[in-house]
């Protein structure tokens, strides 16, 4: 039995183009224990059942938004998800400790290399500097918020080989989750979870 459920998602508004979301997003509705929702399939008018969206989140310990980086932020159901799902007195308020105590990351692609995400760099700032709104609407809703799982280069990740291997780390981060063996208070206080992944495997080791 999973220690951990975890909820992935999964938000890309053009899906047949995507060369790494996709397949991480096959990779995560394969194991027990995750569950994954391609919010754009379930939702094309965007019209978010919210009661069944609130519920989702009581079932679940972890979520996890996975998405590309477009213009320094989510891809808009990802917002629209927010701004109707995480409601007063469900998610935030005197009474909305919905969200108490579970895990919150993002799962995300970028374009631009990591040296563009650096405060010397074309970007100006870190990914982790980028992604404060979410790390603040984890804090505002009682959530613990975990570094970004993030694949840079996307666009030449595909002709670069690089594909494979990260699916191969985010399955090892997605079993990690449901079994219990991420270090959370590492996970707070890294840039990238792919820092973290090398404990994970010595662990699988001993």
């Amino acid at each position: 039995m999973p220690t951990n459920n975890v909820l992935v998602l999964y938000a890309h508004p053009s899906p047949r183009r995507s060369e790494v979301n996709q397949p991480l997003f096959r990779a995560a509705k394969a194991i027990e224990g995750v569950t994954a929702v391609d919010l754009y399939y379930e939702y094309p008018t965007y019209n978010i059942n919210i009661d069944l969206e609130q519920q989702r989140l009581r079932d679940h310990d972890i979520i996890i938004f996975q998405f590309p980086l477009y213009w320094y932020s989510t891809p808009s159901i990802l917002k629209e998800w927010q701004d109707l799902v995480l409601e007063y007195g469900f998610a935030y308020g005197s009474e909305g400790n919905a969200l108490h105590g579970k895990k919150f990351f993002c799962a995300l692609t970028a374009g631009g290399k990591e040296d563009a995400y650096q405060s010397d760099g074309y970007n100006h700032f870190t990914i982790r500097k980028l992604l404060y709104p979410l790390e603040q609407m984890a804090s505002l809703t009682g959530m613990r918020y975990l570094a970004p799982f993030a694949l840079f280069g996307a666009r030449t990740a595909k002709e670069e080989g690089r594909i494979k291997q990260h699916v191969e780390e985010w399955k090892t981060l997605l079993q990690a989750l449901v079994d219990g063996r991420l270090n959370f208070k590492q996970a707070a206080k890294a840039e990238k979870l792919t820092h973290c992944l090398a404990s994970i495997k010595t662990e699988d080791k001993a």
